[in-house]
C-alpha cells in the first residue's frame, strides 16, 4: 500500500489506516477475541497505521491493540492514541501534571515505553489555543514519553490553530463527501506547514457505506443512538452532524456516483484518499472482511474529475446547510 512522509514527525504512514473506536465499544458489542483477526487482516493489507485513545472502552482498545502487538516484535506499526475525555472538559484540567499521567497510563496499556504519536482529543478551542498546552506537550517530548504530539479537532479554526504550533505533527479532522469545509484552508494550510492530516470519520459513521435506510436501528450502547443529536459528545462525530434521514437520501446518491467494481464506502475512502493534503485516513472496522476492503480502496483508479464534481454538487445540495457553518 501507498505509504506518506509525516514530516515533522518523521515517519511513513499507510494511508489507509486503522480506527479502532469500535474496539472499546460504542459500535455495538465487539467480543476480546475477535481482535486478532481484525488487525492480522488490516496488517496483510498493507495497514501501517492504527489509531485509538484512552478513552475507547476506558483503555479496552489500547490494551486489545497493545495485547496483540507485544507477541509480534518489529511489526512496524505506528500507533496513535489520544487523551483528555476521561476528564471534564476544562481548560484547567490540561496540565503537565495530567498529561503525565494520562501518557502513563497509556504506556502501560500498550504496553510501550514511548508513544508514537500522542493527541490532545478534541478539546475545547480554548486548549488548543493555550500556549501552556504547547509547552506541555513539547516538555512530553523532551522527557520521551511521546515521540510526537498532534491535535484532533471538531472544527477547521481549531485545525488551523494546531497547524501554526511549530511542534504539531499531526491534525485529525472529520474529512467525507458530507464535511467537505477542510478542503478550504486546512488541508492547504497542513500541506504547507508539513503537517500530517489523519481524515477520521470517512464514511459518515456508515451512512455512505450506502447500506443503511430509513427503518434502520441500532443498538442502545450504540452512539449511532445515543448521540444523535449531540448528547453525549459533539454531535458531529456520528453521522458527520447530519441529520440521519438526510443522510441516508444523499448516501443514495453518493452510492450511485461508485465506479464499475468499487463499493460506496471504497469510492468515499479513495475521494479522501485523493485530496492533497491528506496524509492518512483512517476507517474503521468491525471484522477482517470489512478491513480487506477498506485497504483495497487504495488500489482503485483515482475518482474522476466528474465525478468529484458529483460530489461537490451533491454536498451543497444536501448537506451543507446543516454542517458547513458549524465546523
Amino acid at each position: 500500500m501507498e505509504e506518506r512522509l509525516c514530516r515533522r514527525f518523521g515517519r511513513k504512514l499507510s494511508v489507509v489506516g486503522l480506527g479502532t473506536w469500535q474496539l472499546g465499544g460504542d459500535w455495538g458489542q465487539f467480543p476480546d477475541e475477535d481482535a486478532p483477526a481484525l488487525l492480522d487482516a488490516a496488517i496483510a493489507s498493507g495497514v501501517t497505521f492504527f489509531d485509538t485513545a484512552d478513552v475507547y472502552g476506558d483503555g479496552r482498545s489500547e490494551r486489545l491493540i497493545g495485547e496483540y502487538l507485544r507477541n509480534r516484535p518489529g511489526h512496524g506499526i505506528t500507533v496513535a492514541t489520544k487523551f483528555g475525555r476521561r476528564v471534564p472538559q476544562e481548560a484547567a484540567n490540561y496540565t503537565l501534571a495530567n498529561f503525565r499521567a494520562w501518557t502513563d497510563r497509556s504506556r502501560t496499556n500498550l504496553g510501550a515505553d514511548i508513544l508514537d504519536l500522542v493527541q490532545l482529543h478534541c478539546p475545547p478551542s480554548e486548549v488548543v489555543a493555550s500556549d501552556a498546552v504547547y509547552d506541555a506537550l513539547d516538555r512530553l517530548v523532551e522527557e520521551e514519553r511521546v515521540r510526537a504530539y498532534g491535535v484532533s479537532v471538531e472544527t477547521c479554526d481549531q485545525a488551523l490553530d494546531a497547524i501554526a504550533r511549530p511542534g504539531t505533527a499531526a491534525v485529525q479532522i472529520i474529512l467525507n463527501p458530507f464535511r467537505l469545509k477542510p478542503l478550504e484552508r486546512v488541508l492547504p494550510a497542513a500541506e504547507a506547514a508539513g503537517v500530517a492530516i489523519i481524515a477520521r470519520v470517512p464514511l459518515a459513521s456508515g451512512l455512505l457505506s450506502g447500506r443503511y435506510t430509513e427503518e434502520t436501528t441500532f443498538a442502545p450502547e450504540d452512539h449511532r443512538t445515543y448521540n444523535r443529536k449531540g448528547e453525549a459528545f459533539d454531535q458531529g462525530e456520528t453521522f458527520s452532524g447530519v441529520d440521519y434521514e438526510t443522510g441516508v437520501r444523499a448516501a443514495r446518491e453518493f452510492a450511485a456516483l461508485a465506479p464499475e467494481g468499487a463499493t460506496p464506502a471504497q469510492t468515499a475512502l479513495r475521494w479522501i484518499i485523493q485530496q492533497p493534503g491528506v496524509t492518512t485516513v483512517i476507517p474503521g472496522a468491525r471484522n477482517a472482511e470489512q478491513a480487506r476492503a477498506n485497504a483495497a480502496a487504495a488500489e482503485l483508479p483515482a475518482l474522476s474529475e466528474e465525478t468529484s464534481a458529483a460530489v461537490a454538487e451533491l454536498y451543497d445540495r444536501e448537506i451543507r446547510g446543516q454542517v458547513h457553518h458549524r465546523w
